[in-house]
Order: structure tokens, then sequence, then C-alpha cells
């Protein structure tokens, strides 16, 4: 499994010739999308989704309700080819088994409205790859990598420490990062680096378009 890391939340998953992308939002650039076989989309916040990025690619696309939904209003020519999901259902897609995981975005205030939100488990039967989206949920069971929002208006980073290490997963790659400016990501990176550290777990965060070794 080739994992790579696009624009903010993107995460391009590459197995037996075949390409999984997850959540090409608005901060992504195009050429994470060129070639894709299939499409995740975790909600409906145009950060993770972004219909011009979704009409260069002929994929299938599997999200929840209310992203197709949008998509049927604001973008019909895409909506033709979404097939939704629901929690805990499992499917296979570009060679790769997948599971919906979770139901509701993170808090962003108490006074606003919670979206829906499904995360998404991956594996090829040998590494288990773990993207959230916009929520701190769990998968619930072991994961190799664990895709990890760093920068939120959502999200404090003793949060993020903690759903690491609540997750437990070997190998953690740095997503969600384009909220917060490179000096405030360099705080972040300190404070994961070292107490994911010491609990035994990596953490990197990789420029847009490199690999998870």
């Amino acid at each position: 499994m080739r994992i790579t890391k696009f624009g903010h939340a993107a995460v391009r998953v590459e197995y037996d010739g075949r390409v999984l992308l997850i959540d090409p939002g608005v901060w992504t650039g195009a050429e994470a999308i060129d070639g894709a076989d299939a499409v995740l989309i975790t909600h409906e916040h145009p950060d993770h989704v972004d219909p011009a990025l979704l009409r260069r690619t002929d994929a299938p696309v599997w999200t929840i309700e209310a992203v197709a939904r949008d998509l049927e209003a604001n973008a019909p020519d895409v909506a033709e080819r979404v097939l939704v999901i629901e929690p805990g259902e499992e499917w296979s897609a570009a060679g790769l088994d997948i599971t919906a995981v979770g139901e509701l975005h993170a808090v962003i205030h108490p006074e606003l409205p919670r979206v829906t939100n499904s995360g998404y488990l991956i594996t090829d039967g040998t590494t288990r790859l773990f993207h959230p989206g916009d929520a701190l949920t769990g998968p619930g069971e072991e994961v190799d990598v664990l895709c990890l929002p760093v920068s939120a208006p959502w999200l404090k980073v003793s949060e993020a420490i903690d759903f690491a290490r609540g997750v437990g997963a070997g190998r953690n790659l740095a997503i969600h990062d384009k909220v917060y400016s490179e000096a405030g990501l360099g705080i972040v990176d300190g404070h994961l680096g070292r107490f994911l550290g010491a609990a035994g777990q990596d953490y990197v965060r990789l420029p847009e378009g490199a690999d998870l070794d």
C-alpha cells in the first residue's frame, strides 16, 4: 500500500495498480485525483469535497447521504456516480476493503448544529489505514496508520494527542494542516512528536505530494 499526502485532508492510497483518493477538497491540488479508480468523501465541508476536482475523474464516489444531497443539488453530473454508505457498512473499492466508521463531525461550537461525518478504515489485507475526516471517533480496532487531524476550529492539540494515543497506531500521518501557519504547525509538531514518541508511536507531517515511507 502506497500512501501519499496531498493538500490539507486529501490522502491517496495506491495498491496493486489502482488508486483510492480520500477527501479531495478546495485546498487539494488537481494532480491528487488524476488516475483515481475510487473516491471517498467524509463530509460536506468544502475543504473535504470539491466538485471541480471530482469532475476530473469518472471514478465512483462513496460518501454519506448529506454529501450526496449537496452534489445532487449543485453538481448533478457528479451525483450520478455517487454511492451512499451508512455507518458500519463494509465494501470494497480499488482492490481495498473499506469500513465506514462514525456518524458525526466533531463539535465546532455547542450552538452550531453538528453535520454528519464518516471516517474510513481501509486495508489491503496487510496494512490498516484509518482516515477519520473531521471527527475524533476511533475505529475501535487496531490500525497501522492513523491520518491524524492537527489543525482545525474544532480541535485542540491536547485532543489530537489523546486521540492518537487512544487509537494507538504505530504511525501517525498529519492531515488537516492548512488551518494553521507554518509557525503554528511547528508548535503542534513539537507537541505531537514529543508525546507520541514517548508512547512509542511515530509522528510525521509530510509536504504535499510526499509518500509515507
